[in-house]
């Protein structure tokens, strides 16, 4: 498939028509997977950290092969679905040998499904698959990345609470889940999903467990803030960290932004302390101070 078809389908085809292209996408995928490659690199997380204007920055790079949509979730809520399936969601190697001698270099590519990095067993699942695999993460605020993150779900209407209610009824929503989604390869949790606001802000719990399985080399950790304030330089180290030349790029438009109401100033507050501990946990683990406490109100 085309990058220019390939952003037709993921923005601009009408959601009512787009689930039968979708389904028509996937399975002439299916048909032809034993011609397609595996991604090279996945961004894992985190969701609501820009994720979605990296990946596309990168879909954009003449020596990447773009797959047919951003989001394949096969290592979180596809898995049941199979290799063929996934397989099916890349470019093929005839495209891929025809991009590699346009552009002048190897080519790659790779996908983006920021529930990865959440998700109890995608680590090993990837591991399995795809052990040298390349692992890109974008980091944010956990604070305003929960406040993000719940506009979104409503946005989606995966959530009618207020922001107050939804984060008094976090436990009990995600009691048992990660135990249930270990238990049950084909189980997906709605609420361990849609509404894990504070539990995906604790970042080291979730590093912990994917460096047990990989190795700090194979991962590429970029803190959103620092992105977008240099997002040349920034866009070059990840392409320099993919083993891909610069690609001149100048424009960094930011994706999926939302506009919501400000937020009481004595939750936030509240929020940034919930946060501290967990925040020298991940800067002690990563040997990194994002100095997010600084956007305490």
């Amino acid at each position: 498939m085309t990058k220019l078809a390939t952003r037709l389908l993921s923005t601009r085809i009408p959601g009512p028509i787009n689930g039968p292209l979708k389904s028509a996408v996937e399975g002439y995928g299916l048909a032809t997977a034993s011609v397609r490659v595996l991604p090279d690199f996945i961004v894992i997380g985190g969701q609501r950290c820009a994720t979605s204007s990296l990946h596309l920055y990168l879909a954009e790079h003449p020596s990447i092969g773009a797959p047919s949509m951003k989001e394949v979730h096969y290592f979180d809520t596809n898995f049941d679905r199979g290799i063929d399936w996934y397989r099916g969601h890349f470019p093929t190697v005839p495209y891929m040998e025809l991009l590699s001698y346009l552009s002048g270099t190897p080519s790659i590519t790779g996908e983006g499904s920021p529930y990865y990095i959440f998700h109890p067993t995608a680590p090993r699942r990837i591991a399995d698959v795809l052990p040298d695999v390349k692992l890109l993460v974008m980091l944010r605020d956990p604070v305003k990345r929960l406040v993000s993150h719940f506009h979104h779900e409503r946005s989606l209407g995966c959530e009618d609470l207020s922001l107050t209610d939804a984060l008094a009824r976090e436990p009990a929503r995600l009691t048992g889940e990660e135990d249930r989604i270990r238990r049950e390869p084909s189980y997906r949790s709605f609420s361990h999903q849609h509404h894990s606001y504070l539990a995906r802000g604790r970042y080291a719990e979730q590093f912990e467990r994917w460096f047990e399985i990989f190795p700090r080399e194979q991962f590429l950790i970029l803190e959103s803030k620092r992105f977008f304030a240099d997002p040349a330089n920034a866009y070059d180290a990840t392409l320099a960290f993919l083993g891909l030349p610069p690609a001149g790029r100048t424009q960094f438009e930011a994706v999926n932004n939302l506009a919501y109401p400000p937020v009481d100033a004595s939750l936030l507050r509240e929020l940034y302390d919930y946060y501290q501990p967990y925040n020298t946990r991940l800067y002690e683990l990563l040997g990194d101070d994002f100095e997010w406490e600084r956007a305490r109100p």
